[in-house]
């Protein structure tokens, strides 16, 4: 039961993080494209890969820790439902190139952004 409080609270966190990010990077770059979701599932993607190595390949980390930031946290923060709904939105309204650009850009700097993130949690 613990261990489900920690998921909670983790999620609780990384949505709240996700809201403030999303704004942030409509404000800072405007809404006529999911840049907010983007930047969200990029950052997620590489912290993923840096808690990873830190928290599971090295290891000497309560699960329940585990549990709460890759699970909860990172589970609260990134956004790939509403990525799928938005690229299926730009679908609908015949906007087909920002929907190959939104799903191409997301899912290869996404994996880039973990690669990257594997990379500098194996250099600490």
């Amino acid at each position: 039961m613990n261990q489900v409080l920690l998921i909670a609270a983790g999620g609780a966190v990384g949505s709240v993080f996700r809201y403030w990010t999303s704004i942030g990077t409509h404000h800072l770059l405007g809404r006529g494209f999911p840049y907010g979701t983007l930047a969200v599932n990029v950052l997620g993607s590489l912290v993923i890969g840096l808690l990873y190595v830190l928290l599971v390949e090295r290891g000497g980390f309560d699960i329940g820790w585990r549990a709460a930031l890759i699970t909860g946290f990172l589970g609260g923060f990134t956004t790939f439902s509403a990525f799928s709904l938005e690229t299926t939105l730009l679908l609908g309204q015949a906007d087909y190139l920002k929907a190959v650009l939104n799903i191409v850009a997301s899912v290869t700097v996404c994996i880039a952004a973990t690669l990257l993130g594997l990379y500098v949690g194996r250099q600490l």
